[in-house]
C-alpha cells in the first residue's frame, strides 16, 4: 500500500478535479434500476454507512493505516476515527 501513496500528491495547482457525486450518482442509477422496481427502505442510513466504510477503508491503506494520519485528512478526531473504526468492526 505504501506505494500507492506515491502515486498521490498534495497538489497546489487549481487542476480542476472531478466531483465525486457524478460518480455517486451513476452508483444510485444502478442500485435503483436493479431494485426492479422494489420500494427501497432506509436509503440515507444505507448510503451514508456505505460510503463512510469505504472512504475510511481507503484513507487508512493510503496512510498505511496511521490512525492519527487518516483522521487528519478526514478532518475528525482520532477519537471519532477510532469510534468509527470499532462501529464498523462490530457490524462484520
Amino acid at each position: 500500500m505504501q506505494e500507492q501513496k506515491k502515486n498521490f500528491k498534495k497538489s497546489k495547482s487549481k487542476k480542476k478535479r472531478k466531483p465525486l457525486g457524478g460518480g455517486v450518482r451513476n452508483s444510485l442509477k444502478r442500485y435503483f434500476r436493479d431494485l426492479n422496481g422494489e420500494e427501497p427502505q432506509d436509503m440515507y442510513k444505507t448510503v451514508m454507512n456505505e460510503v463512510e466504510k469505504e472512504l475510511i477503508d481507503f484513507v487508512m491503506g493510503y496512510t498505511a493505516r496511521n490512525q492519527s494520519h487518516t483522521a487528519r485528512i478526514l478532518g475528525i478526531s482520532r477519537s471519532t476515527l477510532r469510534a468509527k473504526l470499532e462501529r464498523m468492526e462490530s457490524r462484520k
